[in-house]
């Protein structure tokens, strides 16, 4: 499975990635630290023109991003009929009504407020790897 990890926050970034090494080693995770290098990767555009890279799988989406934060990157991705089929999961450190309510009205399928402690996100991380890949089907994965 291809995860794309969209997050402005090296050390996030990094704890997200181990906690993913340590519960799935065979995941194959991109990372891209903004918004628009987000939407660069995923339309083959920009510093990513001549990338032969597959769509992800999965989106780990921050909200809060420098640039394009996560919210207008969401909305863009469910509004692209070539992109809005790829499942979209806000991991992000706000935990405010309005951004849940908002991110699942614009699209995205699942809202995590990232844990305080590495235990408790390599908790979530198996959850979100249990059920993104044993339990539903994603549309391009055989």
């Amino acid at each position: 499975m291809h995860i794309l990890l969209a997050d402005d926050d090296e050390d996030d970034r990094f704890l997200t990635r181990e906690a993913f090494r340590q519960q799935f080693p065979v995941t194959e995770m991109s990372i891209v630290e903004d918004g628009e290098e987000l939407m660069e990767f995923l339309r083959r555009s920009g510093r990513y023109q001549n990338s032969e890279h597959a769509l992800p799988e999965l989106i780990l989406l921050d909200l809060n991003m420098p640039r394009k934060d996560g919210r207008e990157a969401l909305q863009e991705i469910k509004s692209d009929r070539d992109l809005r089929h790829i499942p979209v999961v806000i991991l992000t450190t706000s935990d405010a009504n309005v951004d849940v309510d908002n991110s699942y009205l614009w699209g995205a399928n699942s809202f995590i407020t990232k844990p305080a402690s590495f235990k408790k996100l390599m908790d979530i991380i198996r959850t979100i790897g249990d059920y993104w890949f044993n339990v539903v089907k994603v549309s391009g994965r055989n």
